[in-house]
């Protein structure tokens, strides 16, 4: 394999299996930046760094035990749980839109708005974000590494310049934040992470489904779903479908009762 190649396929790992992760981490440190709670990012780099640590002992656990094959179980309960996260705090998220409610929170930072379980909560969406992808780059690189001729200087090269990408673009979104009004930054978030938690759980369904556990129904739907990196089966779209009635019908109930306190608030204005 020449140097060429393996510096592209080094970087198309590196930042492809990097990207998502990457985009959780940095949607999260930028809300907390707008929110006036830099003080409280720290949580979410030691989530992050942790499950670094936690990828590469996973990495030697697949090439010791399972010679360098993930397992698809193991996987599927990372990215459930990471789907959960995701929605809990994509709700909390959008609970908090309101500039003037945020304010009023703001004052009680130590105590509710960013309480220690929202601060796990955010810790534990950036150490699962890294730890699905983690292990399996380490595992695709030592593969490459080891079709290549070993780690040489054209591989480390792609890793750099990859790594160099991210953080380009991390930087890139923590400038935007700080440029964009409260309200948008929070839908943003909100819709963003509650994205990715209906993606892994479409991924989750596909680990069952190699596993044959699950079983797969795909004819009819249109292959722009599997296009845009989702599971293009009907189980998948089914649990994924359920899940944004849920979520459209906790928005209807959200704005109803907001129209009420305010109502109550206002008894002249609802006449």
């Amino acid at each position: 394999m020449d140097n060429g190649s393996t510096f592209v396929q080094a970087f198309t790992i590196l930042f492809r299996e990097g990207l998502e992760a990457l985009l959780v981490i940095a949607a999260l440190a930028a809300f907390m930046r707008r929110a006036d709670a830099a003080h409280r990012i720290a949580p979410i780099y030691i989530g992050a760094g942790a499950a670094v640590l936690a990828s590469l002992g996973m990495a030697w656990v697949f090439e010791t035990y399972y010679d360098g094959n993930h397992n698809d179980l193991i996987e599927a309960g990372v990215m459930l749980l990471a789907a959960g996260l995701m929605f809990y705090m994509s709700g909390w998220l959008f609970l908090r839109q309101d500039p003037k409610a945020w304010q009023a929170d703001l004052n009680r930072l130590a105590g509710q708005a960013l309480g220690a379980g929202t601060v796990l909560s955010l810790a534990g969406i950036a150490f699962l974000a890294v730890f699905r992808e983690g292990a399996e780059t380490v595992l695709f690189l030592h593969a490459l590494a080891r079709t290549a001729g070993g780690w040489d200087g054209s591989l480390f090269g792609g890793l750099g310049a990859a790594a160099l990408a991210l953080v380009a673009l991390f930087a890139a979104m923590q400038w935007l934040a700080l440029k964009l009004p409260l309200r948008p930054i929070f839908r943003m978030t909100s819709a963003f992470l509650f994205l990715m938690g209906l993606k892994l759980v479409g991924a989750a369904i596909q680990e069952l489904q190699e596993q044959a556990l699950v079983s797969v129904h795909d004819d009819g739907v249109p292959t722009i779903v599997a296009d845009l990196g989702f599971n293009g089966s009907g189980e998948a779209l089914g649990v994924q479908g359920a899940l944004v009635l849920m979520a459209v019908a906790g928005l209807l109930f959200f704005r109803s009762r907001r129209t009420e306190t305010a109502n109550r608030a206002n008894p002249a204005v609802s006449r």
